[in-house]
């Protein structure tokens, strides 16, 4: 139902820039404790936490969306790529890259590591490994592997989106 305005209503105040505003990407949470902050942080870009980007306030249409990789982690990202499938999003907002941060040391239980596989259908799939270190808001110095080639990424992704890989 349309919301209608009375003739003497003072007209809405214009929403104020973002402060993401310049920001190459936009991290966003698929669940709380996803990662986010701590890859904005690392890595650079704006940390949404669990909101889409909002690009006519001048934030990044670029989505990088964190899940971790427990059970409720994955079933929460295909939730939010469901959602971008449908386009229940703002106009500009485009997937670079789901990225899955490991919820604990060690290999994933073949049945997640299933779960991982399907996803990768659906988008660029980037994983990321267990850091003891951001346990204890510790700097990691060098990164490892995957999240250099993640950095790699950001760096340069104004405008790409991600498909199935």
């Amino acid at each position: 139902m349309a919301r209608t305005t009375r003739p003497d209503a003072p007209a809405p105040a214009p929403r104020a820039p973002s402060p993401h505003r310049g920001q190459p990407v936009a991290w966003v949470n698929a669940h709380g404790g996803g990662g986010a902050s701590t890859l904005a942080r690392v890595l650079g870009g704006a940390d949404l936490r669990l909101r889409w980007p909002e690009p006519a306030r001048g934030e990044p249409g670029g989505v990088l969306l964190v899940a971790r990789t427990h059970a409720g982690g994955m079933r929460a990202a295909s939730q939010a790529l469901n959602a971008l499938r449908t386009g229940e999003h703002p106009d500009g907002v485009h997937l670079i890259a789901l990225v899955l941060v490991a919820d604990a040391p060690g290999r994933l239980p073949r049945q997640l590591g299933r779960r991982v596989r399907v996803l990768r259908s659906a988008a660029e799939v980037h994983r990321v490994p267990w850091v003891p270190a951001w346990r204890l808001g510790e700097e990691v110095d060098p990164l490892p592997k995957e999240v250099r080639a993640l950095a790699e990424l950001t760096s340069g992704t104004t405008g790409r989106t991600a498909g199935p890989r």
